[in-house]
């Protein structure tokens, strides 16, 4: 496997930013998730959206927690969805209420936050895409692609999935115990049959991109298990979708700064204890220096 260090950065860079852009011209992303259960988990991703440079954000969650997010986003755009009898956003109507805004969209992230999924909710968002439009498949999202990986596979290489080894247990029907010991297999074997790059999480990180030698990162430490640590790693990955970053590279960048935050922040803390929202506050500092320093 290939390290993600500073080297392999500085060798792999993102798009620039131009200095004439817009925030039309930065990236545009839908962020759908939460639930009655977690309210609050989709403001994670959406302000990590933000903060990895993405232009403009829509949220889309239960009715009951839209308004508060709003108020608590400023940002973003707020959309509400109607809920299930588990209090789990209803997918099929959540796909009628949503197509215009994934088809405007250059990425989707749909999961975080979310306890459970509906089929009918990832294949109605991939199928509103553009033919360019990224998708970012997190949390409860990722058990219901086992049910539609052609639906996945029709994505042409523009889904990332962000598994740990339980999910992934979900996704592929095998063992979380054999996952975890084998996890350069287990993600190459996913990314091949989904045609999609697979982010398989742990005390390190393998992600695995169809036909490419898989990439590793192991560190982070014991500061990001935490909850909503997830959560806020695929709202950076999605930002730099967004931006025009390939799938494989913006999993890569995403993941190391994502665990390099949690080794800034718990070194600052002196110890474990970090909140996930704490690791936002680094993330355009550790984008920024690694961009322009190597």
């Amino acid at each position: 496997m290939i390290r993600i260090d500073r080297d392999w950065l500085r060798a792999h860079p993102l798009p620039p930013v131009e200095a004439d852009t817009d925030k039309n011209a930065r990236g545009r992303v839908l962020a759908v998730g939460g639930g009655l259960k977690c309210p609050g988990a989709l403001l994670l991703t959406g302000e990590a959206v933000l903060r990895s440079g993405a232009g403009k954000l829509q949220m889309a969650t239960v009715r009951e927690a839209a308004l508060a997010l709003g108020v608590a986003m400023p940002e973003a755009g707020v959309i509400a969805l109607d809920t299930d009898e588990e209090g789990e956003i209803d997918g099929p109507a959540a796909v009628r209420a949503l197509g215009k805004a994934a088809g405007y969209s250059d990425a989707v992230v749909v999961g975080p936050g979310m306890s459970d999924s509906d089929p009918a909710l990832v294949t109605g968002l991939a199928e509103a895409l553009d033919g360019d439009g990224a998708m970012l498949i997190d949390a409860a999202a990722i058990g219901a692609c086992k049910d539609c990986v052609s639906v996945v596979k029709a994505l042409n290489g523009r889904a990332v999935l962000t598994p740990h080894p339980g999910e992934m247990a979900q996704l592929t029907g095998e063992d979380a115990e054999a996952i975890a010991e084998d996890m350069e297999e287990s993600a190459r074997a996913a990314a091949e049959r989904f045609g999609a790059v697979i982010v398989l999480k742990g005390p390190r990180t393998v992600i695995a991109a169809p036909g490419a030698e898989p990439l590793d990162y192991g560190g982070g430490g014991p500061g990001l298990a935490t909850g909503g640590s997830g959560d806020v790693l695929a709202g950076i990955i999605a930002g730099l979708l967004a931006q025009g970053a390939e799938p494989a590279l913006a999993a890569a960048w995403g993941v190391w700064v994502h665990g390099e935050a949690g080794s800034l922040v718990t070194t600052r803390l002196g110890g474990p204890g970090l909140l996930a929202r704490e690791l936002l506050t680094v993330v355009p500092e550790l984008l920024h220096s690694s961009a322009t320093k190597g």
